[in-house]
């Protein structure tokens, strides 16, 4: 093969490996995107979901108070959905996967979202721990406290998405849980390893509490033997947002 033969061979390789190229980062991008979407849609289920509360409030209120320039203490105004984002640079590649096939999937809209500053992390709550569930977002241990009820409220999510961050939690880290009540804020009181059998985690409380549940160790080939524990109690009471 002559000298210019082979360069061009090679000049269309590289043409080729260019084009292949360009298209996985075409793909990759166009899967976060949908991502995003599904998260936020979420997001702003809770935030339309509130929205019609207020507006269920206000029409009671105003058959009993007509004032107009009364206050009325009780409507739920909503924050911007926008202020939520999605993190997924720790995620499992399968639950990425997952988490795009539930685009669009529908359900109940979340009952609250539940954020930690610290570590990044934003995610609606569900009712329940389905798979289908928790691959939209977190969900309540059914069982356990309501989400504006005093007692032990538990949370579980998957080690491998939405609850990965936790393994880089700390004692005294804070935890915010809006709801259609308003911003609980709750503080880190005590981190766990525990068997799968250890139920007593979640057993009733007197005081507002909230725990985390997921699986551990955090990577792991498999399904992990032990679960990842997060305690932490409320700071003070609903506060309106």
């Amino acid at each position: 093969m002559s000298g210019s033969n082979l360069k061009r061979k090679l000049g269309w390789l590289e043409v080729i490996l260019y084009a292949g190229g360009v298209t996985l980062l075409g793909v990759f991008f166009f899967i976060r995107g949908g991502e995003e979407r599904a998260r936020q849609e979420g997001i702003e289920a809770f935030e339309r979901a509130l929205q019609q509360q207020s507006a269920a409030v206000e029409a009671v209120v105003q058959t009993v108070r007509p004032d107009p320039d009364a206050t009325d203490e009780a409507a739920l105004p909503a924050t911007l959905p926008g202020e939520y984002r999605l993190n997924q640079e720790q995620w499992n590649a399968a639950r990425v996967e997952q988490y795009v096939a539930s685009v669009g999937a529908g359900g109940a809209p979340p009952l609250a979202v539940l954020r930690i500053d610290d570590l990044d992390v934003a995610v609606p709550v569900y009712d329940g721990t389905a798979e289908e569930t928790l691959q939209r977002g977190v969900g309540r241990v059914r069982g356990t406290a309501r989400i504006d009820a005093v007692g032990n409220l538990g949370i579980a999510g998957h080690r491998d998405s939405f609850f990965r961050p936790l393994k880089d939690i700390q004692q005294g880290d804070r935890i915010e849980l809006r709801t259609a009540g308003g911003t609980i804020t709750y503080s880190v009181s005590s981190i766990a390893i525990v068997e799968p059998e250890d139920v007593s985690v979640l057993a009733p409380t007197q005081e507002r509490t909230l725990t985390l549940v997921t699986c551990y160790p955090f990577y792991y080939v498999g399904h992990a033997p032990k679960r990842f524990i997060v305690k932490a109690t409320a700071e003070h009471s609903l506060a309106k947002t």
